[in-house]
């Protein structure tokens, strides 16, 4: 394999962006062949050198409704991204995560000639198993990043499977200790600190922020020297927070800190954290931080969409653990007095202390680090065939 290699490689959403710009690097240091990449790509897709066919960042919608009225932009997307495909013919298409797009174009792709790659595959034990054909007759190679994955995946017919282990696993830490964040933005050592992480889309902040700012209120009334820290992903989303602050919190009451771009620093400095059901709670999980999961849809959304999840878990560090470690409030039972109640447990110290003992041993489970340097052996592999 000495020609240059031309790869495209789609990521739809903030964690998958994050993953597939460290798969890019990861086979350009494994390869001594110049490697171009195009596809769907954010922020730090771009930053590594994939050229943005379509910008990822734009594609991050949740909840039917919104699906609904966005998809024209889809469709869009999905259009541009094949007819870019079949003009360049690539090496391989690898998808990363996204299922609900990514699934489609394998097929379409696959149709059209073109290798595919999945990784980080799609999580259909949860929910939608049925899917699993695509997974059969389009994708070549699929790449797993969750223990008992491969194996629900071989179950289910599909030979062509290979945990990878977990991109997050040694990658997840702190730049600065706990008490260094906590004197950079004016917290007492022996402060009760709280983080709270309303999502990184916009219809879950939306939907977050109201039951996170109500439960602050309420642990005030009981604890009122405890401080809370908001942490955003994006200078969008900071923008969406304030914006929902200043209505929420108009006097200010809360004092409430929101730091950009240091999620992990202000988990590790917390005491006890309320997360978006998401990525987040594994990278919490990760950092040892006692949390409580929450989630909250549209009405309708939840209606069509529960009959279709097959787990008893919806927060993935349950998922890993294999029972409810963290509590979860989902949809009706999440309320500012639920969450305040329950935030307010984990601060006692023997809880607190006994979740921190079984998070370590929880995410023991993800192995050693390196995912994406053994996805990118993978893939240069099959190249090589």
């Amino acid at each position: 394999m000495n020609r240059p290699l031309n790869i495209m490689i789609v990521a739809g959403e903030a964690s998958g962006d994050t993953h597939a710009a460290k798969l890019v690097s990861a086979i350009r240091e494994k390869t001594a062949v110049d490697v171009e990449f195009f596809g769907a790509a954010g922020p730090k897709m771009r930053s590594v050198g994939v050229e943005p066919v379509v910008k990822s960042d734009e594609l991050s919608i949740v909840g039917l409704a919104e699906i609904g009225a966005a998809l024209p932009m889809f469709f869009r997307a999905f259009r541009k991204l094949k007819d870019a495909a079949i003009a360049r013919r690539p090496d391989v298409a690898i998808l990363v995560d996204f299922p609900d797009f990514n699934l489609r174009l394998a097929r379409k792709l696959s149709k059209n000639g073109i290798r595919v790659v999945y990784y980080i595959s799609p999580q259909l034990w949860a929910w939608r198993s049925y899917r699993v054909r695509i997974i059969k007759n389009y994708v070549e190679l699929l790449l797993t990043i969750l223990p008992f994955e491969k194996d629900w995946y071989l179950n289910h017919g599909v030979d062509h499977v290979e945990y990878v282990g977990n991109p997050l696993a040694h990658e997840v830490f702190s730049s600065v200790d706990r008490i260094e964040f906590r004197r950079k933005n004016g917290i007492s050592d022996d402060a009760h600190l709280i983080a709270l992480l309303p999502g990184s889309r916009s219809k879950e902040i939306e939907r977050m922020m109201p039951e996170m700012v109500g439960a602050a209120k309420l642990i005030k009334t009981t604890k009122p020297d405890t401080k809370f820290v908001l942490a955003s992903g994006s200078e969008r989303n900071s923008e969406q927070i304030l914006s929902l602050l200043h209505e929420l919190d108009p006097q200010r009451e809360l004092d409430l800190l929101l730091v950009e771009g240091e999620t992990y620093d202000a988990l590790n400095a917390a005491d006890v954290a309320a997360i978006t059901s998401g990525t987040a709670t594994l990278e919490a999980g990760i950092l040892g931080v006692p949390m409580a999961v929450v989630y909250k849809g549209t009405n309708t959304n939840y209606r069509l969409l529960k009959p279709l999840i097959n787990v008893e878990h919806y927060a993935l560090i349950n998922l890993l653990a294999g029972r409810r470690l963290v509590t979860e409030l989902i949809q009706h039972d999440l309320t500012p007095a639920t969450l305040s109640n329950e935030l307010l447990r984990l601060l006692d110290p023997k809880v607190n202390q006994t979740i921190r003992a079984e998070l370590a041993d929880a995410t023991s489970k993800l192995g050693e680090g390196g995912a994406s340097k053994r996805a990118a052996e993978f893939i240069l592999e099959l190249l090589r065939k």
